[in-house]
């Protein structure tokens, strides 16, 4: 009986190499201290962006709950008025995925902002306790 061994290039043989994951933080209230910096910043840009963009081009953490509380930090920028929505693009992550792309609100112009959204946040809220 005779073995036969395969024969490889002088090329190496290697695997590729694990994604790189970010550093998760525990607490979330820590997060957002940590990362509203980066998107205050991309706001002040006048130039749309995306927050996984942002998060990528910045090395920013995860949240304790990556899969969902992404998602609330753009909400707590709309109320603060530093961003607003711009349209939609394509996921860096999910290339078949939308999603939101976002613009920042002039600073002089923030105050005002949040004031409007926080009257709209209660018009509905009203609208729909008298439905």
């Amino acid at each position: 009986m005779s073995h036969i061994a395969p024969v490889f290039d002088r090329g190496q043989v290697e695997a590729s190499a694990p994604a790189v994951s970010r550093r998760i933080v525990d607490d979330y209230e820590a997060w957002v201290d940590e990362v509203w910096n980066a998107f205050v910043d991309a706001a002040d840009t006048g130039l749309p962006f995306t927050v996984d963009e942002i998060a990528r081009a910045k090395h920013l953490p995860d949240p304790p709950q990556p899969k969902t509380q992404w998602g609330s930090l753009p909400g707590r920028l709309l109320n603060d008025g530093i961003i607003r929505h711009h349209g939609y693009g394509g996921s860096a992550r999910a290339k078949q995925s939308l999603v939101h792309v976002w613009i920042g609100v002039p600073a002089g112009q923030r105050e005002a902002a949040a004031r409007a959204r926080r009257e709209a946040r209660a018009a509905a809220r009203a609208e729909r306790r008298a439905a």
